[in-house]
């Protein structure tokens, strides 16, 4: 059974970083397209940052390009998402996700309904 447990949310000021981790288990970590998305409350998820743990492809999002890196420890089938420079419209639940596209559709034209596989969510919550 595939599982995701998010770890890393909590409360920081603006200018502030955070580190969330996503650790993976139940299927095949290596060569998956991986996701990161959050959402505000009353609204839809929206990505963040979609990768692909097999090779080089990582895309993310306008909102956080610059100020957010995914990064993974391929021994411990965990993905980290490192944000710095927070601002509080990046205040959200933070979600993980995963889907077995390949990597060559693997991007942030995915929508939340191509991934299947869901963590329970972390909440990121940034003061101005």
């Amino acid at each position: 059974q595939v599982q995701l447990v998010e770890s890393g949310g909590g409360s920081v000021q603006a200018g502030g970083s955070l580190r969330l981790s996503c650790a993976a288990s139940g299927y095949t970590y290596s060569s998956r397209c991986m996701g990161w998305f959050r959402q505000y409350p009353g609204k839809e998820r929206e990505g963040v940052a979609v990768f692909y743990t097999g090779g080089d492809i990582t895309s993310y999002a306008a909102s956080v390009k610059g100020r957010f890196t995914i990064t993974q420890d391929n021994a411990k089938n965990t993905v980290y998402l490192q944000m710095n420079s927070l601002k509080p419209e990046d205040t959200a639940m933070y979600y993980c996700a995963a889907t077995p596209f390949p990597a060559s559709m693997c991007n942030l034209g995915r929508r939340p309904a191509d991934f299947p596989y869901w963590g329970q969510g972390t909440q990121v919550t940034v003061s101005s």
